[in-house]
């Protein structure tokens, strides 16, 4: 065999392997012919013919996205630090290649611009009783500007949320006010309660004979057991009087 033969054929199989392209299932495939685009390629081997084509691969998993820590300015002007976490996946992978130049840099940068809206178009207290309602919107108005980018996100989280320590010493005390507040009010109804209740049991006993004796018996009971106690009865000023006027008859 002629060694130009030869030569002909090792060069036929090395062209052969180098056009044998391996997609595998959590990809896609972006071919292009003479520079423009031709189709999609689904997963398995595929034959790319040198010079005349070329392909992307694109991973169409989910992937997670850290939005760095940075600083924001609510509504109400206060001062804080904030971080998330977006959740995206591909679902054109041609327009992710033709239509943006780096889809991961491109919805990182948007996620960072468009927090940043969304903290300062709130205020702190809403930040931080409305957080999951706030990722929401961000996920919304994200995923519409990613949509010619064929890039649908999935779900944004707020993580993280660092307050000025001025402003935590604020917060704690107006919780340590509500606290007593509530704490307040909560002792006034019970004692609201207890003289309800008292004003009750005393029309009761004013209304039914001897139940005033009964009780002063019950109370006698209840302090003698203890017999450290001391017990002073008072008697009404009638029957002192009525003993006055009993031993001033008995020197006459």
């Amino acid at each position: 065999m002629e060694p130009i033969i030869i030569l002909l054929i090792f060069l036929v199989i090395i062209l052969l392997l180098r056009s044998i392209r391996q997609i595998n299932e959590y990809e896609r495939g972006v071919l292009f012919r003479f520079g423009k685009f031709k189709r999609i390629l689904n997963p398995g081997w595929r034959l790319i013919f040198p010079i005349i084509d070329s392909m992307k691969k694109v991973d169409i998993r989910t992937k997670a996205v850290d939005v760095p820590e940075q600083d924001a300015i609510t509504k109400d002007n206060v001062s804080i630090r904030i971080n998330a976490v977006l959740y995206y996946k591909i679902f054109d992978a041609s327009k992710a290649i033709i239509a943006v130049e780096n889809y991961k840099y491109a919805v990182a940068q948007l996620a960072q611009t468009t927090m940043r809206n969304a903290v300062g178009a709130v205020s702190l207290d809403e930040l931080l009783a409305e957080r999951d309602k706030i990722s929401e919107e961000i996920c919304k108005i994200v995923d519409e500007a990613t949509d010619p980018w064929g890039v649908k996100v999935e779900n944004v989280e707020l993580k993280d949320i660092s307050l000025p320590e001025e402003m935590k010493r604020v917060i704690a005390r107006v919780a340590e006010a509500e606290r007593e507040k509530e704490a307040v009010i909560t002792k006034a109804k019970g004692e609201v309660e207890a003289s309800e209740n008292l004003a009750k049991a005393a029309d009761l006993m004013s209304k039914t004979p001897g139940a005033m004796h009964l009780r002063t018996l019950s109370t006698i009971s209840d302090i003698s057991s203890d017999q450290s106690n001391t017990i002073v009865f008072a008697l009404p000023i009638e029957v002192l009087e009525a003993i006055k006027g009993y031993s001033e008859n008995k020197k006459k």
